[in-house]
């Protein structure tokens, strides 16, 4: 059974087609710079040749359409008929209460993914239109729904609830919810695989780091804690976005610079985070290479950064009362040994030893990188969301 991954930004379309019974990716592409000048197709295929088409990209709905164009395409797609995609599985970013796991996209349900547009006002229109798209252009076809939400809707309520007056929660569900579950959920099974673990017996801190970054605390096979809140704007420092900030502060600055809500929010989200405190990117790549060269800018980033998800991981230990595996994913995660290094080197209170030397030489493979001795398993695994996307809508469509 061939699977269509759908992700739909605001501008943007990732797509992969999955062969479920090999667990093969056939293609993977961008839709790049929907409705903007500039639009276009990066398309790879199976043998990992790339491929970019340039037109115009009016909408969601056309981009979709020249990617099944593209996909079965003589020279460079990998289907001969559109009847060859057999299910599509959509990454949906919020599901608010209603949706604890993912789900076939009837027309109730999709209503239930428009109630949430409120929640993620920048994530789930653009998620719908994806859903639309597909109707249009492939009526018959059955359409799945993946939730990053979904995972964290195990989180008890004294984890999740805000201390703020509970008619808000009640009236408008401010609460925390959490993302990257998709993730998550992935690489943490995913571990307990590699180590040959029972999955719902560990207690197990996942930290996925990239220009967006989380990070969850999952004991028992459920998650019962995250950084990330009612939006993606809590917890961990991030690419841009600032991360746990005193709201008394927030008010403070948008009194001071005399800014309303929606330059504020393009403050925490866009201008903070290791960009804000560097000043100069929010690539961590850029910035390691400046904190070498002597930027103390650059290097107060890193170490916030650093300091960060240390603290989480304390506070996570105590939440499971002990800790048996951490994992490192994402962008960041997978990649950045100076990162894994800077937080785990002052881990040894919990029984953490890191292969120093093995971490350094670690880049996006799945590999253990805690020593022998180590209490706790240190382990890298890439995450594989789209894979995952693709595992539920097969299930739930079979």
């Amino acid at each position: 059974m061939n699977i269509l991954v759908l992700n739909c930004g605001s501008s943007s379309i990732k797509y992969q087609l999955i062969d479920m019974k090999k667990t093969t990716v056939l293609a993977k592409g961008l839709v790049d710079k929907v409705g903007m000048k500039g639009s276009q197709i990066k398309h790879t295929k199976q043998n990992n040749e790339k491929v970019i088409f340039e037109g115009e990209i009016i909408d969601h709905q056309i981009g979709i359409e020249y990617l099944l164009g593209v996909l079965k395409s003589e020279k460079h797609g990998c289907i001969k008929e559109l009847e060859e995609i057999n299910a599509v599985g959509h990454r949906i970013v919020h599901g608010g209460e209603n949706f604890n796991k993912s789900a076939l996209l009837t027309e109730e349900v999709i209503k239930g993914v428009e109630a949430c547009i409120s929640l993620a006002p920048l994530h789930n229109p653009p998620n719908l239109k994806g859903i639309y798209a597909m109707q249009q252009l492939l009526p018959e076809i059955k359409q799945v729904g993946v939730f990053d939400t979904s995972f964290h809707q195990s989180m008890p309520q004294h984890t999740y609830m805000y201390a703020i007056p509970y008619s808000l929660y009640q009236k408008y569900g401010v609460r925390r919810y959490g993302f990257h579950g998709t993730s998550h959920r992935y690489v943490s099974k995913r571990a307990c695989e590699i180590l040959s673990l029972e999955f719902n017996k560990q207690k197990i801190i996942s930290c996925h780091l990239g220009n967006g970054a989380s990070m969850a605390a999952i004991k028992d096979g459920k998650s019962i804690d995250t950084s990330m809140g009612l939006t993606p704007v809590e917890g961990l420092i991030m690419g841009t976005r600032s991360g746990d900030l005193d709201i008394g502060a927030f008010t403070f600055m948008m009194h001071k610079e005399e800014i309303g809500i929606r330059s504020a929010n393009t403050l925490v989200n866009k201008h903070s985070g290791m960009l804000g405190i560097s000043g100069i990117s929010s690539d961590m790549r850029t910035i390691e290479e400046a904190a070498e060269k002597g930027n103390k800018r650059a290097k107060l980033a890193l170490d916030m950064y650093d300091y960060r998800i240390k603290k989480y991981i304390g506070a996570y230990t105590a939440a499971m009362n002990g800790l048996d595996i951490l994992i490192f994913t994402g962008g960041i995660g997978e990649n950045a040994g100076i990162t894994r290094e800077g937080v785990a080197k002052e881990l040894s209170y919990l029984g953490i030893e890191l292969d120093l030397e093995k971490n350094a030489k670690i880049r996006g493979e799945e590999v253990i990188i805690s020593t022998p001795e180590s209490k706790v398993t240190v382990i890298v695994v890439p995450t594989n969301e789209e894979l995952v996307i693709a595992q539920d809508t097969l299930e739930i469509v079979k």
